[in-house]
C-alpha cells in the first residue's frame, strides 16, 4: 500500500474515530473531546467528517475498494476435505 493511502486511511480512521466519540458525548451528555485545534485537525473534524457522514453507503463502499488496502483482501478458500474429522 502506498504511503499516500496509508496516511489517508490512517487519518481518515483517527477523526472519524474522535468525531464519533463527539457524537455520541453529546448524546450521553458527557464530556466530549476537546475541540479541534490547527489547520489539520479543523480539515478533518469540520470538513471531512461531516461530508463522509452525509455520503450515502454504496458511495462510500465504491471509494474504499477503489483504494488500495487492507479492505480489499478476500478471505482464503477452505482446505479441502480429507475424510472424517475425528
Amino acid at each position: 500500500m502506498s504511503s499516500f493511502f496509508r496516511w489517508l486511511r490512517s487519518n481518515s480512521e483517527h477523526y472519524l474515530l474522535v468525531d464519533a466519540h463527539r457524537r455520541l458525548a453529546t448524546r450521553q451528555g458527557t464530556p466530549a473531546p476537546r475541540a479541534p485545534r490547527g489547520a489539520k485537525e479543523i480539515f478533518w473534524l469540520k470538513v471531512f467528517a461531516p461530508i463522509y457522514a452525509l455520503l450515502p453507503w454504496p458511495v462510500r463502499h465504491k471509494i474504499m475498494k477503489a483504494m488500495p488496502g487492507s479492505h480489499r483482501k478476500t478471505w482464503e478458500p477452505p482446505p479441502p476435505l480429507r475424510g472424517p474429522a475425528v
